[in-house]
C-alpha cells in the first residue's frame, strides 16, 4: 500500500507539500477568525503601509495574516504551475519566503507590479516568463514602495495610485538584470540574492523621493510573548515535513549525511543533488533549529519572526542546513555579548534566523569563518534598513550580501597567502 502511494505521488511530492501547506495556512485561519474578520482584516493589511516592520499579527489579526500567507503563497503555487515549471529546491525557496514574508509585507495586491514590470521584460527580450518567474517572485520583496508612495505622494489618490504602479512597474522590469549582477559580486555565497538587489534599488528610490522632500517615516508594529498554540503549530507542521520525507526515503536517513557534505554555494538545488525525500527531512530539522533557537532565548513568536523561520525552512531545500548554518546562528547570538544589543532585540531575532543566508560562508570555509560571519551580519542588519526607510522588504538579504562582498575576498585572501607559506616552508 505504501509502494502504491509513493507512485502516485512520484515527481508530484514537493508539489502536493506545497498544496498542504496552503490548505494548512487557510484552515489555520478560519479556525482562528470568522470570515468576516478575516475579509475585515484583509482590506487593513491591503490598506496599510507595509515598511519594515510591519507584524500583519498585530495589524490585522492571526486570521487575516495567515489567510494572507496562505493567498500569496497559493498565487506562487499558480503561476508555477501555469508556466509548467518543475519543482525543485529554488522553487520551495521562493515559495516559502513568500509565504513568510505575507506575514510582514506581502499581499496579493502589492505584489502584481512587480509581477507585471518581470514578465514586461522578458516580453521586451523576446524570452519566455518562465525564464524569470523565480526573479519576479523574488523580487516582490520591494512591495512596501507601491503601498508607500500611494500615502507619500502628493496628489489626489488616484493619481498617487497610478504612480505608484507605474514605479512597481519600473521595479519589477529592472530587477532581472540588477539581479545576475549583485550575483556576481557575492559569488553566490549570500543566498539571499534579491535582498541584495532590491536593497540597492530601493536605496536609489528612496535617494530620489528625498531629493523631492519626500520622506517616509518609520513603522514598528510588533506582536510580542510566545503563544503555546503557535509554538506547537510549528514543531508540528515541521515534523509532518520530516515524517513525509522520511516515507519518501523509505524509512532511511543515511541521505542526510550527504546532504550535510554540501557546503551550500549558490546554486546548490538538494532537490536535484539529493532527491525530494532528502530535501523534506532537512527542511523539517531546519524549520525545528529556527523555533527552538527563538523559544531558548526568550524571543517572540510575532509575524515576523515565524515568517523568517519559514523563509529559511524554505531556503533549506536551497543551501542552508544545519551543519553550515549553526556556525553564522551562533555567531549573532554571541556578538550580543560584545556590544548593547540583546538577543531578544527584533532586529536582532530576525537577523539571526535570516544568517542563513550566509551559510556558505560556513560550508566552504569553516566553523570560524561561519562565527565571523554571523558577528559581522549582525551590526550590519541594524543599519541597513534606514538606508531605504524599510521600504526593501529583505533587509537581512541586503545585510548578508554586504558581509559577503567584504569578508569572501579576505578569507580567499587569507587562504591563499597561508597556502603559499606552507608551500614555501615544505620546498625548503
Amino acid at each position: 500500500m505504501t509502494n502504491r502511494i509513493r507512485e502516485i505521488l512520484k515527481g508530484q511530492e514537493l508539489f502536493q507539500f506545497c498544496i498542504a501547506t496552503v490548505i494548512f495556512l487557510i484552515i489555520t485561519a478560519l479556525l482562528l477568525a470568522s470570515p468576516k474578520e478575516i475579509a475585515a482584516g484583509m482590506i487593513t493589511i491591503i490598506l496599510t503601509r507595509d515598511a519594515l516592520v510591519t507584524d500583519y499579527f498585530a495589524l490585522a489579526g492571526f486570521g487575516a495574516a495567515f489567510f494572507n500567507a496562505g493567498l500569496v503563497m497559493g498565487l506562487g503555487i499558480f503561476i508555477i504551475k501555469r508556466l509548467k515549471i518543475p519543482f525543485t529546491g529554488f522553487t520551495m525557496a521562493v515559495l516559502f519566503i513568500n509565504a513568510g514574508f505575507a506575514l510582514f509585507g506581502k499581499n496579493p495586491i502589492n505584489v502584481m507590479p512587480m509581477l507585471l514590470g518581470t514578465w514586461l521584460y522578458a516580453k521586451f527580450h523576446n524570452a519566455g516568463m518562465n525564464r524569470y518567474i523565480y526573479t519576479a517572485l523574488f523580487g516582490s520583496c520591494l512591495a512596501p514602495m507601491v503601498t508607500e508612495l500611494v500615502y507619500l505622494l502628493p496628489f489626489g489618490f488616484w493619481s498617487n495610485l497610478l504612480c505608484a504602479i507605474s514605479v512597481g512597474i519600473f521595479m519589477g522590469f529592472v530587477l532581472p538584470p540588477l539581479s545576475v549582477h549583485t550575483a556576481s559580486m557575492h559569488m553566490g555565497y549570500n543566498l539571499f540574492n534579491m535582498g541584495f538587489a532590491g536593497g540597492l534599488l530601493a536605496f536609489v528610490m528612496v535617494c530620489i523621493l528625498q531629493s523631492f522632500g519626500l520622506a517616509s517615516s518609520s513603522v514598528f508594529i510588533w506582536s510580542y510573548g510566545q503563544p503555546f498554540w503557535l509554538a506547537a503549530g510549528l514543531y508540528a507542521y515541521f515534523a509532518a515535513a520530516f515524517l513525509y520525507g522520511l516515507f519518501i526515503n523509505h524509512g532511511s536517513l543515511k541521505p542526510l549525511l550527504v546532504l550535510f557534505k554540501h557546503p551550500g554555494r549558490a546554486v546548490a538545488d538538494f532537490v536535484l543533488m539529493d532527491g525530494a525525500g532528502t530535501t523534506l527531512l532537512n527542511m523539517g530539522i531546519t524549520g525545528c533549529v529556527c523555533t527552538t533557537y527563538i523559544l531558548l532565548i526568550g524571543g517572540d513568536l510575532s509575524g515576523p519572526v515565524i515568517g523568517s523561520i519559514l523563509t529559511v525552512f524554505g531556503f533549506a531545500a536551497f543551501g542552508v542546513h544545519v551543519r553550515n548554518y549553526l556556525p553564522v546562528l551562533l555567531g549573532v547570538y554571541l556578538s550580543t555579548f560584545l556590544n548593547h544589543t540583546l538577543p531578544t532585540t527584533p532586529g536582532i531575532q530576525m537577523g539571526a534566523v535570516f544568517a542563513a543566508g550566509l551559510s556558505p560562508i560556513a560550508g566552504q570555509f569553516g566553523i570560524f569563518a561561519g562565527l565571523i560571519a554571523g558577528m559581522l551580519h549582525a551590526a550590519v542588519v541594524m543599519c541597513t534598513s534606514s538606508l531605504y526607510g524599510g521600504l526593501n522588504l529583505y533587509n537581512s538579504g541586503f545585510s548578508t550580501g554586504l558581509v559577503a562582498i567584504v569578508l569572501v575576498p579576505a578569507l580567499e585572501s587569507f587562504i591563499k597567502g597561508y597556502k603559499i607559506k606552507k608551500d614555501n616552508r615544505n620546498n625548503r
